[in-house]
């Protein structure tokens, strides 16, 4: 009994002095204590940030929805309201990088007085100035088509299909016609007629047509490699400035859902993009060397991460307007050559109860075609337009049509971005 009455006697002068002690231990070892309620603080903090990433991107979200919105057939008011603003925004910053330049618009409009005044004055130049002034607005038209169709205005007019290869191939069907490329000039390029001396026959060969539109197929390739400019400078610029550059996110967004994507088009820009960032110079040649829809990544990731202007200009335009030409080139040349046309028209003719009513149009296409080639100046021009060329026409005014609605919408949904930048920033000054 002795022995269990002092065990308990220690028991509860050891837990006294636990509970007098606790408060000095505890005041001796504060930080310890205060520890975990740090690490809590911590934690509150990294949820908090985590909270506000979630609601920015929940709303750039939105905000990007309510843009994409913005079209003329569903606000056509707001829409061509924004465009109107946005066009004047735009007009307003040339013309102020235009005076920030003015010493090279001085000397701009001084050359263009220097060539107005020997393009007036009558004298033995006039040669040679009516054939510069000829070559220089046939390359213009070309480069200019070329950047319309990668300039990224709207959806972009392919005038590859509307305007080069149509004249890639009529060029090709003439060359076969007439046995020659030596094409009276006038009338060509606006028309083509066959010249008046006979040719050999087997003369024409592939590399003769492919010499003959080599010009305007290379200038419009050189357009297509300024068309894609846009996208890396303003990547580049917000890079350089530290502002959110949206589209590299959007970019980045879909990079990281397109690790685990098996679709073909989402593991083609996965493709592109580490093609481009690993490979750099020949990554960048390589994929503006074949026809390439989604080179517009290229230029956004050779512009966010700082790559040389030279560098990726260089490539492209190499790219552009000498690899890829040459092929698209040599695809049109083959497939309107002339026993590749009669075959197909054969095919069409076989088509079980509707190739002879199919066929009869292409065929009097042809007829009609074959008839201008060989009309001479002051003669009546044959009367060979049928269905088909109308078809053509229609649909040549349609995609420009839409094309100019598109640059309205994106012009309008860049004016909202640009108020919602604005909107954003005077919320994070408050």
């Amino acid at each position: 009994m002795y022995i269990v009455h002092r065990i308990d006697q220690w028991s509860v002068e050891g837990n006294d002095h636990m509970v007098h002690n606790l408060p000095n231990e505890m005041a001796e070892n504060g930080t310890d204590c205060e520890l975990p309620q740090r690490r809590v603080g911590s934690k509150d903090q990294q949820n908090g940030s985590f909270l506000d990433s979630s609601s920015l991107s929940e709303r750039k979200r939105r905000d990007r929805e309510e843009r994409l919105a913005l079209v003329l057939w569903r606000k056509p008011v707001l829409t061509l309201r924004y465009f109107l603003l946005e066009t004047l925004i735009t007009l307003k910053e040339w013309a102020w990088r235009l005076w920030l330049r003015r010493g090279l618009v001085f000397f701009l409009l001084l050359v263009f007085v220097f060539f107005s005044v020997a393009y007036s004055i009558e004298g033995a130049h006039q040669e040679y100035v009516q054939y510069l002034e000829k070559r220089f607005l046939w390359c213009a038209y070309w480069v200019g088509l070329g950047i319309l169709s990668s300039v990224g205005l709207g959806t972009g007019l392919h005038t590859f299909l509307l305007y080069l290869g149509p004249h890639i191939a009529s060029v090709t069907l003439a060359a076969y016609e007439c046995g020659s490329v030596d094409f009276p000039e006038p009338p060509y390029p606006d028309e083509i007629m066959c010249p008046e001396h006979e040719a050999l026959d087997g003369s024409i060969s592939l590399w003769t047509i492919m010499s003959k539109v080599r010009l305007e197929a290379c200038m419009w390739g050189a357009g297509t490699a300024i068309g894609e400019l846009p996208p890396y400078f303003m990547a580049r610029a917000a890079r350089l400035s530290g502002a959110d550059d949206e589209d590299y996110e959007e970019f980045e967004e879909m990079l990281e859902q397109a690790e685990n994507a098996q679709d073909f088009a989402t593991r083609a820009k996965l493709a592109v993009q580490n093609m481009v960032q690993k490979v750099g110079f020949f990554g960048i040649l390589a994929c503006a060397s074949i026809p390439n829809p989604l080179f517009d990544l290229a230029g956004i990731t050779c512009g966010h991460f700082l790559v040389p202007f030279w560098t990726f200009f260089g490539a492209t335009l190499i790219g552009k307007a000498v690899i890829k030409m040459h092929i698209q080139k040599l695809f049109v040349i083959i497939t309107f050559s002339r026993h590749i046309v009669e075959q197909m028209v054969s095919l069409i003719g076989a088509v079980p109860r509707v190739g002879a009513s199919l066929q009869k149009p292409f065929r009097d296409y042809l007829e009609a075609q074959r008839a201008k080639l060989h009309h001479r100046a002051g003669e009546a021009t044959p009367a060979g337009e049928n269905w088909l060329s109308w078809v053509f026409e229609k649909v040549v005014i349609i995609m420009v049509c839409y094309f100019v609605c598109s640059i309205i919408n994106s012009m309008a949904q860049s004016y909202a971005k640009r108020t919602q930048q604005q909107k954003s920033a005077e919320e994070k000054t408050q």
